[in-house]
């Protein structure tokens, strides 16, 4: 076992003594550190004596009571300070501090060493040196006898809660969600406390820290090679579950969770090709409902929801966000916009944390598997209307219009009666009038722009415009032409950026 407070300062040959905290003297001593920085509690991963010459020691009573909480908050033992070198007076408010905390305080003689302290917190650690090896390898054994199911990696969590002796939370840095849609949540009053301690943490970039919460320690860690899962560790006894056992312990739920990524990314690539072949027409309705409900969405009552994006790879993981908040999806991504099919009872808040900053959503309106055509329309007219009103969401008929209209059928009427001549035009005849409408519209209607943005001469998109006018009936010098124009373009390009 560790050495305690009390036995540290028994060893004769030392000659320690303790000058406040003796309620703290059974506090066990897994390490001896030795920091002069500032804040000496930040280099505090649970059980440690620091030592300190001085230098660490604010002079003003405040900052000595501040250093005291802090070191007890993250989990030191006790506090060491060499005799005769660099230490301010110590207050009478900071002893009475190590007092009640209680943080032992620990007089160093001079002119000792903390060499010779450190030896012997190491000497007394050599048979929990072999009890910690020992630990470690039932630990990594757990990849093997949870063996392989989808239930594998709450399995790992109880056995690692059971070798521990803890309580093991993983969940995601930035909601406190579980990690898994199947995971343990946090308890109520835990989150509370900890929802502002994620953002501290994440800005000071530490990786493992005790905190006291409530006359409780709780662990917070980051899980290697996933930057957003956050490892929770509440010990039901003391003394507290060894530092160097709990980074293997997340190391080897970093390895189950590279486990479900894979597994999940093998699923969203089986989950495109079918969208893909859906939205096209290629399947017929008890296919789609058959492989809509491989895929966990309900076939009787699901919606599609565009995402758009300014880049592309903001997307990316919106299908494992949807799945860790217990929304199974089927994704497919074209160049900068996601089309989601998910359960109907989807809510607005999740998909807008989901799909995370700066994007739009639109979302159709309940539809059954025969309706997913359909429902792709509406949700990129309804995305259209998210971008035009400026709105994060919007859902298909609901909310303000898009350009005074209030459902796709308008708009493509608008389309067919305004481009549809066009359309029909580039059909019969080699030509490139609405590429050249667009930029003659996108460059504020000048001539010398459009031809340079289309390597054209600037008498051949004189000539498109003037045959545009002339296809459509419309005078292209009207201000009201060129806005009803510029509307159908918007409409038009909003109902096939999926194609």
């Amino acid at each position: 076992m560790t050495i305690t407070v009390a036995e540290l300062i028994a060893e004769p040959q030392l000659g320690l003594t303790l000058m406040a905290g003796s309620a703290g003297s059974g506090n066990r001593i897994t390490w001896a550190h030795t920091s002069d920085l500032p804040r000496l509690w930040e280099w505090v991963t649970g059980g440690e004596l620091m030592m300190t010459n001085g230098l660490s020691i604010p002079a003003d009573a405040p900052g000595q009571v501040e250093l005291a909480q802090a070191l007890v908050d993250a989990g030191a033992s006790a506090l060491a300070i060499g005799e005769k070198m660099h230490a301010p007076p110590l207050q009478p408010e900071f002893l009475e501090a190590c007092e009640r905390l209680p943080l032992p305080l620990i007089n160093v003689p001079y002119p000792l060493p903390f060499i010779a302290i450190a030896r012997t917190v190491a000497e007394s650690s050599l048979l929990e040196e072999s009890r910690r090896l020992r630990q470690t390898a039932r630990i990594y054994d757990l990849l093997r006898t949870t063996g392989s199911s989808e239930d594998q990696l709450q399995g790992l969590i109880r056995g690692l809660s059971a070798e521990l002796d803890a309580d093991l939370f993983v969940v995601d840095r930035r909601c406190l969600h579980p990690w898994h849609p199947d995971g343990q949540p946090l308890p109520v009053f835990l989150q509370a406390e900890l929802t502002p301690l994620t953002g501290r943490l994440s800005l000071a970039g530490k990786k493992f820290q005790w905190h006291r919460l409530r006359e409780r320690h709780v662990l917070m860690m980051d899980i290697p090679t996933h930057p957003n899962a956050l490892l929770l560790v509440l010990p039901k006894s003391d003394p507290h579950p060894d530092a160097v056992v709990l980074l293997h312990a997340a190391t080897v739920l970093g390895l189950e969770l590279s486990r479900k990524v894979m597994s999940l990314e093998s699923r969203h690539r089986l989950a495109s090709e079918f969208l893909l072949q859906a939205v096209d027409g290629r399947l017929g309705t008890a296919e789609l409902e058959s492989r809509l409900a491989a895929f966990g969405v309900a076939p009787q009552a699901f919606v599609v929801a565009s995402i758009a994006a300014d880049d592309g790879e903001r997307l990316a993981n919106v299908h494992t966000e949807l799945w860790r908040h217990g929304f199974p999806a089927a994704c497919l991504q074209r160049f900068n916009t996601l089309h989601v099919a998910v359960a109907a009872n989807v809510t607005d808040d999740a998909l807008v944390h989901c799909a995370g900053p700066e994007t739009r959503i639109g979302v159709s309106s309940p539809t059954s598997a025969g309706g997913i055509q359909r429902a792709l329309q509406e949700s990129l007219w309804a995305l259209g209307s998210a971008k035009g009103n400026a709105m994060r969401l919007a859902r298909y008929a609901e909310g303000p219009s898009w350009l005074g209209l209030t459902s796709f059928e308008e708009g493509t009427a608008l389309v067919e009666r305004l481009l549809g001549p066009i359309f029909a035009y580039e059909q019969s005849q080699e030509g490139d009038l609405l590429v050249t409408l667009r930029t003659y519209l996108d460059t504020q209607r000048s001539w010398q722009k459009t031809a340079s943005a289309l390597f054209a001469h600037r008498q051949t998109v004189i000539y498109r415009i003037r045959k545009i006018s002339e296809l459509t009936g419309l005078d292209m010098t009207e201000t009201s032409t060129l806005a009803q124009l510029w509307f159908a373009l918007q409409i038009h390009e909003a109902m096939h950026a999926a194609r």
